[in-house]
Order: structure tokens, then sequence, then C-alpha cells
């Protein structure tokens, strides 16, 4: 078991499986013996807003809340989200995201500007980016709401929990019609991290 702290920021936008992954991921690190926190912001989520999830695990944790600058983990469901949260990584932090780009409405209107290309102003902020096209290959697999389970599929390469333990969280807390399909994305994000880190 590790001795400190490990911090995983989840954002996206509403509706796309942030609380969820936020859940599984808990689940699994309570599974293995650790003591968690999560904290959840929910916004205007019902109308495509931001929402954002703090999960910590470790052998004790006191606060819910990830301090600044100390985020382990970033996972991202939508590019500029990420972009956004960026500051919250640690120098040495991992960031899994989606190509997914939701541009919101308030841009039309001049005063706000949607970023270019939010994974190349990532990639030059942080050394660890894996970047997948997440929503594509979730229809591939037969259900565009798979990106939760694909993005946790590719940070759990650098957690220490074994298959079989997600595999167990997810059969408990997946409806059971979607736990297969949902276990196939979770193999195939493990697969296209082990890919980037060739």
């Amino acid at each position: 078991m590790k001795k400190n702290t490990t911090n995983v920021l989840i954002v996206g936008v509403g509706g796309q499986g942030v609380l969820l992954a936020s859940e599984l991921l808990s689940e699994t690190a309570m599974s293995a013996g650790y003591d968690v926190k999560k904290s959840e912001v929910h916004g205007m989520s019902q109308r495509g807003g931001v929402v954002t999830s703090h999960v910590k695990f470790g052998p004790k944790v006191f606060s819910p809340i990830i301090p600044y600058g100390q985020t382990d983990l970033l996972i991202s469901f939508e590019q500029a989200e990420a972009l956004r949260a960026v500051d919250w990584l640690k120098k040495d932090g991992l960031i899994a995201v989606s190509t997914t780009r939701l541009v919101p409405p308030i841009t039309a209107g001049g005063k706000f500007h949607y970023p270019d290309d939010p994974i190349a102003d990532l990639r030059k902020k942080v050394k660890n980016v894996i970047a997948i096209e997440a929503d594509k290959i979730a229809r591939e697999l037969g259900d565009s709401r798979l990106v939760n389970t694909l993005l946790l599929g590719v940070i759990s390469t650098r957690l220490e929990f074994n298959n079989t333990l997600w595999e167990k969280v997810m059969r408990q807390k997946v409806k059971a019609k979607f736990v297969d399909i949902n276990l196939k994305a979770f193999a195939k994000g493990r697969e296209l991290a082990a890919k980037a880190a060739e």
C-alpha cells in the first residue's frame, strides 16, 4: 500500500459521466483498503455546465479538496476543460484527456474565445499528456457514453489496483446490461495508455 495520498481531479461537462468515473475510482480505492475522500461540484451540469470531482485516497485522508498544484492525475472529458484545470496538476503529473471539443454558446458573442488547439497548449505546459479520441472510440465500441471508463482505463495504468478489483467494482456499480461493454472500454483505455508509453 502506498504511503502517500494520491490526488485525482476529474473534469468535464454535464452528462459526460464525470460522476460515475469518480464513483468507480473511489469505490476501487476503498476496496483496496484506502481511506478515500471525494468532493463534487455539479454547477449547471444539467444545462451542459462544468462538472468537477476531486478524489483523494491514501492511508489517511483528512480533506476531500485537492490543494492547488497537487493533482497527480487529471482526467478530462473535454480538451478545453483540461487546459482550464492544468494548473492544478503537479509538475510530474499525468493528464488523460479526450479530444472532445464542446464549444460553449457563450463564445458566439465574441467576448470569450475557445482555444484553437487546447491539446497543443497542454503539451507546452505538461510533459505527460495522453490524448485519445474517446468519443470516436466509444462509438466504435458501441456506446458513446463509454468515455468515462475509457479514460479510467488510461489512468488505471498509473495506479496499483489490479484489474480484478476494477472489474469487481464495475460489476457492482454499473447496470448489469452495460457491464461487459464498460469492461471492454476500460481494457481499451489500458491498451491506449500502454501504446502512449512506448
